[in-house]
């Protein structure tokens, strides 16, 4: 038998070489490069609604400070406490309404305008926008709310208020902070007008195959009358009104109609009176359309993305084009579903409309690589809303907490942690009297593992000019 027989500096040098081939030819290419940084109106609308999506566009933009006076912060009702100034603030990338920019802006938000905050260490130049959310209540009950990173104590325009930040430092070293980053609103008319019954059926086709891999998945549904909720990392939000009326109070602090209470109203930090923002009683500007000038901010953020077009695709090479291909084969596509139609719109051109969200709009269970801790309507702990995949050629930061910038360590982290912490038990236990019985509803849910573990099996299992073919195609959306 022959021997090969070499100098261990050129093995090396060999070696070296192969692994870089390898590496390089599954390589995350990266974000796409932003041609045009302006969004754009559903391209069948007709004038006066077009007219309208600019009118709600500038809304979107516009910048809140506490009283609305303040030069270039002419929005009212900032905080008490808050995450952003601006909707288009943290959704930025590649345009107005996206998701997460390049320069997080929430750096400089901090001390703006004379405020007293720290910067979180969770919060950096160069990291994705986030918000906070603690895991538990000091009590040990669930808590799962957005804490606010910074409050207005020291601003110019909040003389008195002394509200202090929350105590990050003491809860990460608990480990009870979960993030989120801001997800991408382009096209959401399309996902708000598709019917409960299209989404239903959706998930339940295709059952053999998805039961072989492992995938179940539900529809979130709202407690109040039972259809299908879809907006939010976890599917939470019933509708783009409640999508956009939330995150305003929760993000910017600013109540509405839609959730009129003013959060951390501690005395000396209420400046105004509730809800902030609220429908116009009277024609204020006479600009833009009618439409917007009477509606609040909250209906000019919904209406936004509600008439808005989804991010464009760029044509397939022959490489993204087997991406796609394979991306359909090894079983991606079963929860990422490529083509969903719209029912009967009252808007120009968006009836029945096919279009291409890459979500089925369900929430899986995804392990513990992936877990939060988080319950959200029917949502548990490590259950997410398959993230639509439209636009993530040019997302700079990837799954819910925005802890990588790379596609194959996203595609990595839905296989779950594959040992015991991908085992998760849900235990709700109730007891109560309503009409003179006494009831004590039990409940033991235990899920093992992510959902999408088989189809990672199947993923790894590819050529690295596969999965190479693969990160093209999802680059090329």
């Amino acid at each position: 038998m022959k021997r090969l027989a070499c100098v261990s500096q050129v093995c090396l040098l060999v070696a070296t070489f192969l692994l870089a081939g390898t590496l390089q030819a599954q390589r995350d290419p990266g974000p796409r490069p932003v041609s045009n940084n302006q969004p754009s109106p559903f391209s069948t609308l007709n004038a006066t609604e077009k007219a309208f999506f600019m009118a709600a566009l500038a809304r979107f933009k516009e910048v809140d400070s506490v009283s609305g006076a303040l030069s270039g912060e002419n929005g009212t009702g900032l905080g008490p406490t808050f995450n952003g100034n601006s909707c288009a603030q943290c959704h930025a990338q590649p345009a107005a309404g996206g998701t997460s920019p390049a320069q997080n802006p929430q750096v400089a938000l901090a001390t703006l305008d004379g405020a007293h905050n720290s910067v979180p260490s969770f919060i950096s130049l160069n990291g994705p926008v986030r918000e906070a959310r603690f895991i538990l209540n000091p009590d040990g009950s669930p808590d799962g709310g957005v804490h606010g990173l910074y409050t207005i104590a020291g601003r110019v325009d909040a003389p008195g208020c002394s509200l202090g930040q929350p105590n990050f430092a003491q809860q990460l070293s608990n480990n009870n902070v979960i993030f989120r980053i801001p997800t991408p609103t382009f096209g959401l008319g399309l996902v708000e007008n598709t019917s409960d019954a299209t989404l239903q059926a959706n998930l339940a086709a295709n059952a053999s195959q998805k039961a072989a891999l492992g995938i179940s998945g539900a529809l979130n549904t709202s407690g109040n009358d039972g259809t299908v909720t879809r907006f939010g990392w976890k599917a939470q939000n019933k509708s783009l009104l409640i999508f956009a009326g939330e995150a305003y109070n929760v993000e910017q602090g600013v109540s509405n109609e839609v959730f009129p209470n003013e959060r951390a109203a501690v005395t000396g930090c209420v400046f105004n009176g509730t809800p902030e923002d609220s429908t116009p009683l009277v024609n204020t500007n006479n600009s833009g359309s009618n439409a917007s000038d009477f509606g609040s901010d909250t209906v000019n953020f919904a209406a936004f993305m509600r008439l808005s077009a989804p991010m464009a695709p760029i044509a397939l090479s022959a490489s993204a084009q087997n991406g796609q291909n394979l991306f359909n084969s090894i079983g991606c596509v079963l929860c990422h579903s490529s083509s969903l139609t719209t029912a009967a719109s009252p808007f120009t051109g968006m009836s029945n409309v096919t279009y291409h969200p890459y979500s089925d709009f369900a929430i899986h269970h995804m392990g513990g690589a992936l877990a939060d801790g988080i319950n959200q309507g029917g949502a548990g702990p490590d259950q997410f809303r398959t993230a639509p995949l439209w636009g993530v050629g040019q997302r700079l930061f990837l799954l819910h907490d925005g802890r990588t910038s790379d596609l194959l360590q996203a595609i990595a982290a839905h296989a779950g942690d594959g040992n015991s912490l991908d085992t998760v038990t849900t235990q709700t236990y109730e007891q109560f009297n309503a009409n003179g019985q006494w009831f004590q509803p039990f409940s033991t849910k235990q899920t093992t593992a992510s959902e999408a573990a088989g189809v990672i099996n199947n993923f790894n299992a590819l050529s690295a000019s596969q999965k190479q073919d693969i990160l093209n195609f999802l680059r090329s959306l």
